[in-house]
């Protein structure tokens, strides 16, 4: 597994990297790995076609699956334009807040990796908590909640969280 230190800051990536590391050498079987149906390849297993595993996971809110789209697309572009201009993302206990931080985080950390929702958590009017499967470029990855809240078609904020 691959980790990088960003312009010297201690990044999700490296903490979530180093924590499944620890696990891994302390010889208990690692939990952040996505679920796999009966052709090995990632599901919720609820029976959603590939595509669906791949990020556009039935029921995921149009504004959600924007974000997840542009991650696993790669296209910083439509993943800055999710947001709404003051959006904020919460990294574990970092934010990031308007669309300037985002796009720089989002460079640094989150382009060239794959994200796959392996469920919804929680539904609310205003959005929705997600059971995922990050995986930054160089790494198998781990699960994590990606809770988005959105309005007027942006998303507002995503908080994420270690699972």
């Amino acid at each position: 597994m691959t980790t990088r230190l960003r312009r010297g800051r201690w990044t999700v990536a490296t903490s979530l990297a180093a924590c499944a590391l620890l696990v891994s050498a302390c010889g208990t079987a690692p939990t952040n790995t996505p679920d796999t149906g009966a052709g090995g390849s990632p599901s919720s297993g609820r029976g959603e076609s590939p595509s669906a595993a791949a990020g556009g996971h039935a029921g995921v809110a149009r504004e959600v699956r924007a974000y997840v789209d542009a991650v696993n697309a790669r296209d910083l572009d439509a993943l800055v334009t999710a947001f709404a201009s003051d959006g904020v993302v919460i990294d574990v206990t970092r934010p990031i807040r308007g669309h300037d931080a985002i796009r720089e985080w989002a460079r640094a950390e989150v382009i060239g990796g794959t994200l796959k929702v392996v469920s919804i958590a929680e539904r609310r009017s205003n959005g929705q908590k997600l059971l995922v499967h990050w995986a930054p470029a160089g790494s198998g990855g781990w699960r994590a909640h990606y809770d988005f809240t959105v309005s007027g078609g942006r998303v507002v904020q995503a908080d994420l969280q270690y699972a």
